[in-house]
């Protein structure tokens, strides 16, 4: 097994990795994760949810890295950057989802450093998130250094339906300085 790659998908990139996009969705939904969706949920419903997102990277509203492993995309993070005009120096994080077998593998923390690099390039140095409170994501942002803001109880459901609280954080992350010449 070989090193994640990690890249930044083009919208026809998007286009062509909807399967394996939509398979990761599935995938994260089946699993319990809760990421925005109610089981259950099916490949068609995935798709549907990608191909908004495939639109979103093409309006430059989105930018979406993806993390291969031998070629097999297994995992993603977006990066929401079409913002009020009053905040051109943040982007909100959005769905890092790792398909189950890429699990243990480092892909999480490769994908949340790439768009925090991302980011910093786009001189974006505020950087917010939400995620199921107790939940493995919750630990994962600790880990990597995000700020806890707080936690609204019952903001959402688990796929089987049941309320869950959301834990928000933030992360300020150095801003990159344009290269000289």
């Amino acid at each position: 097994m070989t090193d994640p790659r990690i890249r930044i998908l083009t919208e026809d990139q998007t286009r062509q990795a909807l399967p394996a996009l939509a398979d990761i969705l599935v995938d994260c939904v089946e699993g319990g994760a809760s990421v925005g969706f109610l089981a259950p949920y099916t490949q068609a419903d995935a798709l549907s949810f990608w191909d908004g997102v495939r639109a979103s990277v093409g309006q430059q509203a989105t930018v979406l890295l993806a993390a291969e492993v031998d070629g097999e995309i297994l995992g993603t993070v977006q990066l929401g950057v079409k913002l009020p005009p009053n905040q051109p120096h943040r982007a909100d994080l959005k769905k890092l989802l790792v398909h189950r077998r890429g699990r243990g593998l480092g892909l999480a923390r490769a994908l949340m450093e790439a768009a925090e690099a991302q980011a910093a390039g786009m001189g974006r140095h505020v950087l917010v998130l939400d995620t199921a409170t107790e939940s493995p994501a919750e630990a994962i942002y600790e880990r990597l250094g995000w700020s806890r803001v707080g936690v609204i109880p019952d903001y959402a459901m688990m796929p089987d339906g049941s309320y869950c609280g959301s834990t928000f954080f933030y992360k300020r992350v150095e801003r990159a300085e344009p290269a000289n010449g």
